[in-house]
């Protein structure tokens, strides 16, 4: 909002109520029509953005920022008014960005202009020897202030997910502890199952039963948004992973509820393929998606039936393929745009809104693509598709 209203603004200063030497409205036009598309287009507000989106997002501050502000400075004779543009642009672009992404822009954007100014620019006073010593002197404090201000910003932000993390750490222990007794009861009631009647034998057995089961959806739901909040800081490493091989283990060791909601998936796998990524974080892909798709399958107003969960491995067009395809209660169409977006969730009532923006993250590293296709009381389609490892 502020490129697009304040290149129009600083036009009517520079231009007609403070002039300075150099001013153009064309180029205040183009500034102002890139700002503007920063809010028009949805892509860029997406979160995650797409790589794509978030390369267009740089490249558009990087022309509005370094190389417009660099332009105008040379434009100008380096006079005191875009001495001081171009002091601020150092430190507004280091906190509006990465500070490795600033600092690479900022060294380019200058000597672009410098070149653009040489070749095409307008005729400007030459600056004495004093004026450039000087200039030089306070661009060099305010770039190297932006550098310290962007790279604190970027330990503070690591400092704090990390304690974050620790804490959901320290809670999770705190968790497991009564977790741990309430599953050693289960054990000691089943156990004791043979000293009543047989009738009451089998009730207590199914009471003990129904614990252990309690106890590990509980643990495995814990392991899952400790996992999932490490939205950031995933590991790099890469391994062969088999896709046939990853969706039985994780199909195979999901903590289902019940036998009917384990008999209500099934697996097809129509060719098998290889791709790189992390097996671990792969896993917590296709367990958050089981786990949707079941959540999606228990809110249906029919009971399920084997094959209302299908998980498809497969390849098209050179790029493999794992395909999550439920008949559940589906997701509305206006909601489908945001649900790739951290801490946004369709299940208001116990979804914290990380599993599905942890799944686009794992995808996106390994170079593939996650997508939805999803009507309304007719189901949902999750298709990851990614490179075949040559």
């Amino acid at each position: 909002m502020s490129t697009a209203l304040g290149h129009p603004l600083f036009y009517w200063i520079w231009g007609k109520l403070l002039p300075q030497p150099y001013e153009s409205l064309v180029l205040r036009l183009i500034m102002s029509v890139l700002g503007l598309s920063l809010l028009v287009f949805p892509q860029f507000s997406a979160t995650p953005p797409s790589r794509a989106s978030a390369a267009t997002f740089t490249g558009i501050f990087w022309l509005t920022l370094p190389l417009f502000f660099s332009w105008m400075y040379f434009c100008n004779s380096g006079n005191t008014v875009w001495l001081a543009s171009l002091g601020a642009m150092f430190l507004i672009y280091y906190q509006l960005t990465d500070w490795r992404i600033a600092t690479l822009g900022s060294v380019s954007g200058v000597a672009l202009a410098w070149v653009a100014f040489i070749a095409f620019g307008p005729p400007a006073a030459d600056m004495p020897m004093t004026q450039v010593l000087t200039n030089i002197v306070v661009l060099a404090f305010s770039w190297f202030m932006g550098l310290v201000l962007g790279i604190s910003s970027s330990n503070l932000r690591r400092e704090q997910l990390n304690y974050t993390l620790g804490t959901m750490g320290i809670m999770a222990h705190e968790l497991r502890t009564p977790l741990a007794t309430m599953s050693l009861i289960g054990d000691a009631v089943r156990t004791e199952t043979g000293e009543g009647g047989e009738a009451s034998a089998q009730k207590l057995d199914k009471l003990g039963a129904r614990l252990n089961t309690l106890v590990r959806n509980m643990n495995h739901q814990i392991d899952m948004q400790i996992a999932n909040a490490r939205l950031m800081r995933l590991p790099v490493h890469k391994e062969t992973i088999s896709a046939a091989d990853l969706v039985r283990q994780a199909v195979s060791d999901y903590p289902y509820r019940s036998t009917r909601e384990r008999e209500c998936v099934q697996v097809l796998v129509r060719r098998d393929f290889l791709f790189e990524g992390s097996h671990a974080l792969f896993a917590q892909v296709i367990d958050n998606l089981l786990k949707n798709a079941l959540r999606s399958l228990a809110a249906a107003t029919t009971a399920s039936h084997p094959g209302d969960l299908l998980v498809e491995v497969g390849t098209l067009h050179s790029r493999g393929r794992i395909v999550v395809n439920d008949r559940g209660v589906g997701i509305d169409p206006a909601l489908q745009p945001r649900i790739f977006e951290p801490f946004f969730s369709t299940d208001r009532g116990t979804g914290h809104g990380l599993g599905l923006a942890f799944c686009q993250r794992v995808v996106q590293g390994a170079s593939g693509t996650i997508r939805v296709k999803s009507e309304p009381a007719r189901g949902a389609i999750f298709t990851i598709e990614l490179p075949l490892l040559a």
